[in-house]
């Protein structure tokens, strides 16, 4: 049967439904410095937690991380293997590894207990990945997947002993969960239109902070190519967005051209907030937005 539609459209769709109001009066020059789990970084626009870049430019996976140290973002990273991951942190950016829901803990332990050595600044899982279209468990370039109990999640939490952030949460329900289960952070996200017809994550960020309460930083992930995109994000209540997909063409250019793709969004970020009237990314205001009704 073919779909008419799916969950990347229906995203992009969402974006471009929000509408914003500008505020010029007392406005100031903006400032898009970000403090996250204590350290400081120039920009909200985070890379995402892509694997497997050398398919797409040489080394591609080092010049991702390199392009973020460049640019004082947040770097993210996926699958890969350990000497791939520390050569990623040698390149000074502050990463966050994101680890699959592997069917045996012990190899999600084994990669916690590696990422934290490496010196990656927090760790997490995509626990999107448990499943195949099928509704069996998953399985991931050969490796076998299982979905978590909130009781396997406390145990990876504790384990960490640095941050843990779960990706793919796209209901209140997975947020709740995830407090309770002890994470530091959520990544609303449908993994790129995993499941057709996924709620836009922006249509379910809201009621996902009714859960967090402020307690952890929420991140939005999936279809971000402007700073007008970012600014919508960040207005509605998320500490920070992941870029990939819009940035991956740029690597065969190196690092440099990621970074200013990266530079480029901040200054359209800084743009939107000093037309109106957001002096620093704490001073977001949601009834800037409105949803386009005609």
């Amino acid at each position: 049967m073919q779909l008419t539609s799916n969950s990347d459209k229906l995203t992009r769709d969402f974006f471009d439904s929000l509408l914003i109001e500008t505020r010029y009066l007392d406005a100031v020059i903006p400032s898009t410095q970000m403090t996250l789990f204590g350290e400081t970084f120039r920009t909200p626009v985070m890379t995402a937690a892509l694997s497997h870049l050398h398919n797409t430019a040489p080394n591609g996976m080092t010049v991702y991380a390199r392009a973020a140290a460049l640019s004082g973002a947040v770097h993210w990273v996926g699958m890969g293997s350990e000497s791939e991951l520390e050569e990623i942190v040698a390149t000074g950016a502050r990463t966050i590894k994101i680890i699959k829901p592997h069917a045996d803990n012990r190899v999600v332990l084994r990669k916690i207990e590696h990422a934290v050595k490496a010196g990656c600044m927090a760790v997490g899982m995509d626990i999107d990945h448990a499943f195949n279209s099928e509704g069996a468990y998953d399985n991931v370039f050969g490796l076998p997947m299982k979905a978590k109990s909130t009781e396997e999640l406390t145990d990876f939490v504790q384990a960490a002993g640095v941050p843990f952030i779960v990706k793919g949460v796209l209901s209140p329900r997975d947020a709740e969960k995830c407090m309770k289960a002890g994470c530091k952070g959520v990544v609303v996200s449908h993994h790129h239109g995993m499941v057709q017809y996924a709620v836009p994550p922006l249509m379910v960020l809201r009621d996902i902070l009714s859960v967090t309460e402020e307690c952890v930083p929420v991140f939005v992930d999936c279809g971000i190519v402007s700073g007008m995109d970012v600014y919508k994000c960040l207005a509605l209540g998320a500490k920070a967005v992941s870029v990939g997909r819009h940035l991956m063409p740029l690597l065969k250019d190196g690092a440099e051209a990621v970074a200013q793709r990266i530079d480029e969004m901040t200054a359209e970020l800084a743009g939107v907030m000093a037309r109106t009237g957001v002096g620093a990314l704490d001073k977001m205001d949601p009834t800037v937005i409105h949803r386009r009704t005609f």
